[in-house]
């Protein structure tokens, strides 16, 4: 059930980071603040594919 996820930052739209999730406890896309070392600060992260 676990499903390997990109996230991509929301400001510079980079993808720099993977991390696994479970489709069947959380079937909505994941959002977590990250730090993006592109921006040089903490920013919220979405999921993609």
């Amino acid at each position: 059930m676990r499903v390997k996820v990109t996230m991509r930052c929301n400001e510079c739209k980079q993808r720099n980071y993977n991390t696994m999730k479970n489709k069947k406890n959380s079937p909505d896309k994941l959002e977590m603040n990250k730090h993006c070392p592109f921006c040089k600060k903490h920013t919220l992260h979405t999921e993609t594919k």
